[in-house]
């Protein structure tokens, strides 16, 4: 590398995984709310509204520099519709600032060649869009026919990584539809991976005959050669085996350490679905609350659906055993 030269995406990847590795006292990922309005209604999506004004651009600097000083390797938009904030690429620039990774989750509706083209300028390194059917219907507008242009557009424009996430589980009127969406982002060039998601009142539903033969289909491509050398973290989905049958993992949930979920209210949280647990202001956070939380066994983690946190749990899922035994009385159908 020349004098002077940044290192490239795949460098400083590559340096974040081997830092995770060494140390366990900082989060691999942070996912934080710069605005809970969105743009669309999807019925099974309970972390939106219609009338929540943007962070202040201070607020989300103060957020962002805290977790620079954590140590956090990724930091993640999410909302709400991220895009709606209207200092998102400044919030961008200062997430590379602080020498972390920058990543946006969209439901790409704002997308447009030059909004792409400013984004690859405040240095976005990754976009994820959940595309969850073919035709929109009264459950979901993230529908392919009318994402696929946008989708065109960042094939043509975008310098930064793109996945595209397609869904099974409540909801979803057609399963058949994850194969078409899954088909189309690959042949545009992009990463691929598949969910399971929870119905509006966050409950788990084991999957049918015809949605587990898809979720197994679209997996295997989802987890094959060329996707995970596009990208590794999305070809992490052996959990899903047992909750598309109902059934219970068994594993050490790292939420609240590795992985962290900022509201807009400047709240830690373990994920979107268990607010208010451990609910710490961001900026008292320590390094003793990583620790703690990285050794702490969740209840709710046998039938988790969070596929961001099963990933990046999977990181430590070779080491330091959490003690008791988590959630051994939880059924399918509790709140997640």
């Amino acid at each position: 590398m020349r004098p002077g030269a940044k290192p490239s995406r795949k460098v400083r990847s590559i340096r974040e995984f081997v830092r995770g590795l060494v140390d366990t006292a900082h989060p691999l990922l942070v996912h934080i709310i710069p605005t809970r309005r969105c743009n669309i209604d999807c019925a099974y999506c309970n972390e939106y509204d219609t009338v929540s004004k943007p962070i202040p651009l201070d607020t989300m600097i103060r957020r962002i520099d805290k977790l620079a000083e954590l140590g956090t390797s990724v930091v993640a938009m999410s909302g709400g519709e991220p895009m709606l904030h209207p200092d998102l690429d400044t919030i961008i620039g200062r997430i590379r600032a602080g020498r972390m990774i920058a990543g946006l989750i969209t439901n790409g509706y704002l997308l447009s060649p030059k909004r792409i083209e400013a984004l690859n300028a405040a240095g976005l390194d990754y976009l994820q869009i959940s595309i969850d059917n073919v035709e929109p219907d009264q459950v979901s507008k993230k529908s392919l026919r009318l994402l696929d242009r946008k989708l065109q557009w960042l094939r043509d424009y975008a310098t930064f990584d793109v996945n595209i996430n397609s869904v099974v589980g409540a909801g979803i009127k057609n399963p058949e539809d994850a194969r078409t969406i899954n088909r189309r982002a690959r042949d545009l060039g992009f990463s691929t991976s598949i969910g399971i998601i929870h119905d509006g009142s966050g409950h788990l539903k084991p999957l049918g005959p015809v949605e587990r033969e898809v979720l197994d289909d679209v997996s295997r491509h989802t987890s094959g050669t060329w996707q995970i050398a596009k990208n590794l973290y999305s070809g992490i989905t052996h959990f899903q085996a047992n909750l598309a049958d109902g059934k219970p993992n068994q594993w050490r949930c790292r939420a609240g350490a590795r992985y962290l979920y900022v509201c807009e209210e400047g709240l830690v949280h373990y994920c979107s679905q268990q607010r208010g647990t451990p609910g710490i202001p961001l900026e008292q956070y320590t390094i003793d609350d990583i620790r703690r939380e990285f050794m702490t066994p969740k209840a709710c983690a046998p039938f988790c659906t969070i596929g961001c946190v099963h990933r990046v749990s999977a990181m430590d899922f070779w080491r330091k055993p959490q003690p008791g035994r988590p959630g051994a009385s939880i059924a399918v159908g509790s709140r997640q």
